[in-house]
């Protein structure tokens, strides 16, 4: 397709009536497809521990490779979306993103489970910059722009919220592995109303893909997250050590190169923009605080309070509905009060929500509940929307996908870094629990790993010793979700203060581009 047939397709799409929001409704099935398989693995976490009996750091990665992945991809993923044609990534991407699910739903093995997540990360890191980029390139006026965003970070909390419901109704009736099966019918409609629907669009003048450089970006942030994830669980060594310097100066390698090059993976020049950089900061320390408790509260309320998981995931509706409802008006209201009030005011109220969750106790009620996670997603949904725009906006559109990848990056190594360390802090707390005196070794070692193999090992023993153990291991396990919440709580709590100053002058465009 030519440069001239490009711009008059993308263009055609814009000017008719409703076609942008069509192909905009194709784009929005996209991040679904993401948003329910991350939020539907931890509704099923219990009931895979129970089958595939993972050791703690196991199940660790089985929730954080997929992050890791596409932390280490997306930039890679989305200056090639730039290159090749976005609407052609996005597709290649779907249909790879469903058939690898179906490897997640008939894993056998901790180690299968682990691999089958990483190749869902490598298909997941073409999905979300190729969206972002599309709606970059189709919606032209900076407002309708706000809605459109707004519309898909709203899509991304329904499917959050899909997600854990359907999930929950299927794991009361099949095997953990038909929570990843949903994927599937989403997937072929994508594909088959996207061919026909979204426009094409690319940077004709990207130059060639540097696969020196996409190498560098992937061994760097996966060898760092590593080092980051063996240090908050083990403790140094010699290996974390090797992991730390090889993924630094692959980093710092990948930085350099990058200016010498004429056509480059990542455009450094892009962070010289005050608003832009903070947008990205802001997203990647938001995810951090929130996605180790996120990982979490799914266990908390099924194995320590006793939910079923369709009940669990009805439960954690309020923050994807808060986030709905403030993404759809997130950017009319950061054109009249500022970016940085809205921006900041999200965050600080996720941060005191965070701060309210390290009161909760086993008995805690559900109304505490419910009311913190209302307002992490109305914090949410403003804080993300508006950042979001910020990015978009503040580059070229012939960037949009490297603009669109870098803020997804910041998305999901904050997600990997959050489950990493904030799961840690869990994870150590509640290995810390007693057993009793009476548990063997195997048994004990077993109720170490995590609350599921304690629960899973109870059944093995006398009804009393049971009842002390799995009570034990319960407490511990709050225990280490009470600081993970405070821990969370101070950073969203610091980024809020980072992003008022980083923000300050940012303003939302209002005039229609040329």
């Amino acid at each position: 397709m030519s440069r001239t047939e490009q711009l008059t397709q993308a263009k055609g799409a814009e000017g008719r009536g409703s076609g942008r929001w069509i192909a905009l409704s194709v784009l929005v099935l996209a991040v679904l497809l993401v948003a329910v398989d991350a939020t539907v693995l931890g509704l099923a976490t219990p009931a895979l521990s129970e089958d595939l009996k993972p050791s703690g750091t196991q199940l660790l990665w089985i929730g954080d490779i997929y992050s890791f992945v596409i932390a280490g991809l997306l930039v890679s993923m989305g200056s090639l979306g730039d290159r090749i044609g976005r609407k052609k990534l996005l597709l290649i991407g779907a249909a790879a993103f469903g058939a690898v699910s179906v490897l997640n739903a008939y894993a056998t093995s901790p180690e299968m489970m682990i691999l089958a997540r990483a190749l869902l990360g490598v298909a997941g890191a073409t999905l979300m910059p190729s969206t972002l980029a599309l709606i970059r390139n189709i919606f032209h006026d900076p407002k309708e722009r706000s809605l459109a965003i707004g519309i898909w970070g709203a899509t991304a909390s329904a499917g959050a919220a899909v997600g854990p419901v359907v999930g929950g109704a299927l794991l009361q009736h099949f095997w953990w592995g038909s929570v990843f099966l949903i994927n599937l019918p989403v997937m072929i409609v994508l594909v088959i109303v996207g061919i026909k629907l979204l426009p094409e669009s690319k940077n004709p003048v990207a130059g060639p893909w540097d696969l020196v450089s996409v190498g560098l970006s992937l061994v760097g942030i996966i060898g760092v997250v590593y080092a980051v994830k063996q240090v908050a669980t083990h403790g140094m060594g010699w290996e974390v050590w090797a992991a730390a310097v090889i993924g630094a100066g692959a980093l710092y390698t990948f930085v350099r190169r990058q200016f010498t090059l004429t056509a480059p993976l990542l455009d450094m020049r892009l962070f010289k923009h005050r608003g832009f950089s903070g947008a990205v900061l802001a997203d990647l320390l938001t995810v951090f605080g929130l996605s180790g408790l996120v990982f979490f509260l799914s266990q908390f309320l099924q194995l320590v309070q006793g939910r079923d998981p369709l009940e669990a995931g009805l439960a954690e509706l309020p923050a994807a509905v808060g986030a709905v409802v403030t993404g759809l008006v997130a950017g009319r209201y950061a054109r009249k009060y500022g970016v940085r009030v809205i921006v900041t005011g999200g965050l600080a109220a996720i941060g005191v929500a965070l701060a309210a969750l390290t009161v909760i106790h086993k008995e805690t009620g559900y109304p505490l509940l419910g009311a913190a996670l209302l307002i992490v997603g109305l914090g949410a949904g403003f804080s993300f929307t508006v950042t979001a725009d910020v990015i978009l906006s503040s580059v070229p559109k012939e960037q949009a996908g490297s603009a669109s990848a870098v803020s997804e990056t910041a998305y999901e190594l904050g997600a990997a870094l959050g489950i990493a360390l904030l799961g840690s802090v869990v994870t150590g707390v509640y290995q810390g629990f007693t057993a009793p005196a009476s548990v063997s070794g195997p048994v004990a070692d077993a109720a170490h790993e995590s609350l599921g193999g304690a629960v899973e090992a109870a059944k093995t023993l006398d009804p009393e010793t049971a009842s002390q153990m799995v009570g034990a291991a319960q407490e511990a396990f709050v225990d280490g979700l009470r600081l993970a919440s405070g821990v969370g709580a101070a950073v969203l709590l610091a980024t809020a203060a980072a992003a008022w100053f980083l923000l300050k002058g940012q303003e939302l465009q209002d005039g229609l581009e040329h």
